[in-house]
């Protein structure tokens, strides 16, 4: 039945196809306006929010619009996530109500401080967030969850490129050959510029095990004071559950055409370690292997379980 609906949704959205550019691969509708994308100027007090795709960018720019907006709900429901937050590489394929038009097109309608989201690696971030300053938060992964989720995202988003089965799923993130390329690439890149950048760089994972301590350190990088209590409230709002509940963040305003949530929801589950649900023993022991040639000098402290 679900395939069913995937077939027949698919004749009314078509789904991406992946070009190179710059040796990454992107979906052909970002990858044809890219150059506009990185001759974007923004403002100094533009706050951009950068991920691999499902490692935790629209819960991170869920914490920063409540904490701009002082943990306020009714501010924080005065519209969908994607209106609040604008995704700069997107175009406009999505419906009104999620986006006016392009991210740049939305970008000329906001008045700054603006939250602007981003799945480019960093090499392809425009340098006006390095030479204006920007403040810069990076929320990075484990490889094995973002796989997962990636995979199930690609199921539901009919605009996304066609996944195939698991196995040969798991095979293109390995080797790149997935949108946004190699995710060991992505995360490698923030994190050797977090310094010279002065980036924040988060971690899925902690955020799930200690989020007041993470919310706090996004505060503090954002140079706001907010009262513990206001701290706490945003805390709570900002919970899986919560954000799966509230058709602010919970992509609802989608249409099924697009984003069919009955094959899988946008939030799905948000766990540390549902990898072990899907990778079978071998396909994880490749996977490692794959893992430790790739990272091996990076040192980054992903957990892959809590």
């Amino acid at each position: 039945k679900d395939k069913q609906a995937m077939s027949e949704n698919q004749t009314v959205m078509p789904r991406a196809l992946l070009v190179p550019v710059k040796g990454i691969l992107l979906p052909d509708h970002i990858a044809k306006d890219l150059d506009a994308v990185s001759a974007f100027c923004p403002h100094p007090s533009d706050i951009l929010i950068a991920a691999f795709p499902k490692s935790g960018s629209t819960w991170t720019a869920e914490i920063v619009d409540q904490l701009l907006h002082n943990g306020d709900v009714e501010s924080c429901r005065r519209a969908p996530i994607t209106v609040r937050t604008a995704f700069l590489e997107a175009i406009n394929i999505l419906p009104p109500i999620c986006r006016k038009s392009s991210g740049l097109h939305q970008l000329k309608e906001m008045a700054p401080p603006r939250v602007i989201k981003t799945h480019l690696p960093i090499q392809m971030v425009p340098v006006g967030f390095w030479e204006k300053k920007c403040k810069t938060i990076y929320v990075a992964r484990n490889a094995k969850d973002t796989v997962v989720s990636f995979y199930h995202f690609h199921h539901m988003n009919l605009a996304s490129p066609e996944p195939g089965p698991w196995e040969s799923f798991v095979h293109k993130f390995m080797h790149g050959e997935l949108a946004w390329g190699y995710w060991h690439d992505h995360v490698k890149g923030f994190w050797e510029e977090q310094e010279k950048r002065d980036i924040l760089y988060l971690f899925y994972e902690d955020m799930k095990e200690n989020p007041r301590r993470e919310v706090e350190r996004i505060m503090k990088y954002l140079d706001l004071s907010l009262s513990d209590d206001d701290i706490g409230h945003i805390v709570e709002l900002t919970t899986f559950k919560n954000m799966k509940e509230n058709p602010m963040t919970n992509f609802s305003f989608f249409p099924p055409e697009i984003y069919n949530q009955s094959i899988s929801k946008f939030m799905r589950k948000g766990e540390v370690g549902d990898w072990k649900n899907h990778f079978t023993p071998e396909q994880s022991a490749a996977f490692d292997e794959d893992y430790e040639k790739k990272m091996k000098q990076a040192n980054i402290p992903f957990k892959t379980e809590l």
